[in-house]
Parts: structure tokens; sequence; C-alpha cells
């Protein structure tokens, strides 16, 4: 249980985490079930994929057009179709390593270590437990040293997954709390959240870089590309090309990171669904959810790249400011109070 003389703790009440006087959250409509919630956020997903897809051809597109920086149309637009179909190779072999070498990236970089069984046997029975309970491989356990409350699964399929948590919460948990936490790292797993994820953080990254590189290439080419256009009088059609590159080498970043938020705001509240499916007791998830809002201990070795992996954001404008409850487009994670109150709607 929580210790109320610790700093980096309050109580449930006084950090956001439930409060009487919110307005009420909208409750699953009771014909939904887990399965009808499952398919609908995999139509969504398969669409914010796709979408993700066509923006990083956009780019390549964009890059390949401030590179010809030529009034010339009959270079210019076979240039487009190139850079685009060269964006799609690179996306795709990048995703391919995500595929094989992510999952370990992502857990070096968040300093997690492997667990056996004898280190903490609790731990291994429920993770154990609730895999039977979900018809899946039992996942690698791993624990991040670290002070602070969180957790999140990786991997790219179920055969390849890992839990991962932090000593601050498995200490802070009862047994009942954990079996949430890990009911809900798991059903991220049961979902192909965690493919999911990868994909979308490496179709992101490569879209950021892309787009950097091109504002680059713009800058220094800005004054051949004036040049050329004097000397030839200047093509329309190349010139309205080149605008709308300029224009889509800056939108895309935000774009792509809207996205992937929106991926993830989605997927915690299917997940949080999910484990109460798995251990068939709301207030195991609800009590663990109430000690992760009441946590003001950010984690140490984090950026934000891997927040949306984790069951609550772990970055310190969110942890230290209250950021649990901000609601916004920005953000990696839908408010605490709207997600203990679905899993309330679903009692």
């Amino acid at each position: 249980m929580a210790d109320s003389t610790d700093p980096n703790f309050e109580t449930a009440t006084d950090s956001g985490a439930i409060h009487a006087d919110r307005p009420p959250v909208r409750a699953y409509p009771a014909n939904v079930t887990f399965a009808n919630l499952i398919a609908e956020n995999r139509r969504k997903s398969a669409t914010l994929v796709v979408g993700m897809i066509i923006l990083l051809m956009m780019v390549g597109a964009a890059i390949a057009a401030l590179v010809t920086a030529s009034g010339r149309s009959d270079v210019l637009l076979p240039s487009l179709v190139s850079g685009a179909v060269v964006a799609g190779i690179v996306g795709a072999l990048l995703s391919a390593w995500s595929w094989y070498g992510g999952a370990s990236a992502i857990l070096a970089m968040a300093g997690a270590s492997e667990l056996e069984k004898r280190d903490d046997p609790q731990l291994f029975n429920v993770v154990e437990e609730l895999s039977i309970a979900a018809g899946l491989p039992m996942p690698k356990v791993y624990l991040i040293p670290d002070p602070s409350l969180n957790a999140f699964a990786t991997g790219r399929d179920p055969a390849h997954a890992a839990v991962a948590i932090t000593s601050g919460l498995r200490e802070r948990l009862t047994r009942d709390e954990l079996a949430g936490v890990m009911a809900h790292e798991i059903s991220h797993i049961r979902h192909y959240d965690i493919r999911l994820a990868m994909l979308m953080a490496t179709l992101a990254g490569v879209i950021v870089f892309a787009s950097d590189a091109a504002r680059r290439i713009a800058f220094h080419s800005g004054g051949r590309s004036s040049r050329s256009s004097d000397n030839k009088g200047g093509n329309p059609l190349a010139i309205i090309i080149i605008v709308l590159a300029l224009v889509l080498i800056v939108l895309a970043p935000i774009v792509a990171t809207f996205i992937r938020l929106a991926i993830s705001r989605q997927r915690e509240y299917l997940a949080d669904a999910g484990a109460v499916e798995l251990t068939r007791y709301p207030q195991g998830m609800i009590g663990a959810l109430e000690k992760l809002g009441a946590c003001r201990q950010p984690l140490r070795v984090v950026n934000q790249a891997l927040a949306p992996l984790f069951i609550v954001n772990p970055v310190k404008a969110a942890v230290e400011r209250g950021g649990h409850e901000a609601s916004s487009i920005f953000l990696t994670h839908p408010p605490l109070h709207e997600r203990i109150a679905r899993l309330q709607a679903l009692l």
C-alpha cells in the first residue's frame, strides 16, 4: 500500500484520480462486447496506419521535389513518384528492423533487466495465470530499477513478448492491483498493440527525420532554386509543387505525432477493459490506476518516444504537473479519471 509519508505520493482525492464533481463519462452501450471493442479499434488503427504510410510517401515526394528544384515539369513529376517509392521502401526496411530488434532496443533504453522465477515468484505466478487466462504464451518478465510507478509491454507478437514493471510499482501494489496492471499489459500483447506501437514509432521517427532533412535541403538549395527560376522564367506548376512540399515538411511531423498519440489513447482504454475481462475484478485495476495517478515521481530514464508504451505517461511534465488528468490531442494517454470511470461503467 502507498505510504502517506512519502513526498512523491498524495491521496487519490488530492491527486485528482477521482473527483465527485467531475462530469460523468459516457459508459459503453449495454450491447457492446469486448469483441466489438477490439474489432472497432483494429479498424481505426488500420486506417491510421495507412494514413501514416501515405504521409511518409508524401514526405518522400516532397524531398524529391526540393532536390530537383527545377522548372521542368517533365523532370519534376517523375521525381515525385520516385521519391514516394523510395520513402515507402525505407519505411518498410526500418519497420522490418523494428519487428526483429525493436523490443530489445526498447527494453535496453528503459534500463530493464530480465527476471527469473526465483527472483519474484509472486510476480511470475500472476503473469503465468493471466497468460493462461488469455490463451497466450508466458511473456518474459523484466524489472526496471526505478522508484516511479509504471509498467509496459513490448515485442513483435505474443510468442516474442515481454512485460516490464518498475521496482517502485512492484513494491506499492497489492496482489489484486498487480494482477490488474499485468492483465492490462497482457491485453496489449493479446490485442497486438505491442506490434502496432513499434510500427507507429518507427514510421513517426522516419517522418520526423525525413522532414528535418528536407528542411535542410530547402535551406541550402533555396538560392539555386531561385536562380533557376529566374533564368527559365519559372514554371507555375513546379513553383506550386515546391511550395506545397515546403508546407508539407513543416506539417508532416505534427500530423505524424497526432496519429501516433490518437492510437495510443484508444489502445489504453481497450487494454483497461481487457484487464477487467482477464481478472474479473475491476477494483484491482481501479486501485492500481489510483496509485499511479497519485505518484509524483517521474521515470528517470525515459524519452518522449517511449512514453506511449507505458501504462501512464512517465515523463516529468505529465507526472509532476498533474498531466495524468489532462485531456488533449497532444497527450499520449487519456485522463485517468476517464479511464477509471469507464472501468466502473463496465461493472
